[in-house]
């Protein structure tokens, strides 16, 4: 199901549903959250093939899929990096991230390849989150639906949207209250 919601708002407030608080990550520990998350999710992604591919419901994406997308949002969030790094108010290109599962075909995908990739990707993100000079953390950029963005607003989003995903594999499922996915 397409996601359609602007997450923006978790810059102003703690997540009611992973319970994270963008707002009060120190801009120095955005690197060191990246690599806690990506190596968390990569542990994941280790599981048994059939537990790491079956979709707990049919709208939800499963572990492998969370991963592919992860990857996507890594890699697409060190291009919006360098970006705010090096350009002067720059617009994001837009990034359909459901058309990128269709095309990638994030549920065909070797959870192995993926997990090498996530941590790969990960690591070239939070070195970059690491490399940011004093300068740089005001740095604005545009999204393309209008949303401004800091270099340290951006790696505080970022952090969310990473925590948040580890969140959807690890809750229970509504249909068995108490029972990790």
């Amino acid at each position: 199901m397409a996601d359609t919601k602007d997450w923006t708002w978790v810059l102003d407030r703690a997540c009611p549903d992973c319970g994270f608080d963008a707002g009060t990550l120190p801009r120095t520990a955005i690197g060191a959250t990246i690599r806690v998350v990506v190596e968390r999710f990569a542990v994941e992604l280790e599981g048994p093939d059939d537990a790491v591919r079956r979709r707990p419901e049919p709208e939800v994406w499963s572990t492998l899929e969370y991963g592919c997308h992860l990857v996507d949002v890594v890699v697409i969030g060190a291009g919006r990096l360098q970006l705010l790094r090096t350009e002067v108010d720059p617009t994001f290109p837009n990034w359909d991230q459901d058309e990128s599962a269709i095309a990638r075909r994030y549920a065909e995908q070797d959870p192995a390849e993926v997990r090498i990739e996530l941590q790969h990707a990960g690591s070239v993100l939070a070195d970059a989150f690491d490399g940011v000079a004093d300068d740089e953390w005001s740095r604005r950029g545009t999204r393309s639906n209008g949303s401004v963005f800091t270099v340290e607003s951006f790696g505080r989003y970022l952090a969310h949207d990473l925590v948040h995903h580890v969140w959807d594999i690890d809750r229970p499922s509504p249909l068995q209250p108490g029972v990790a996915r």
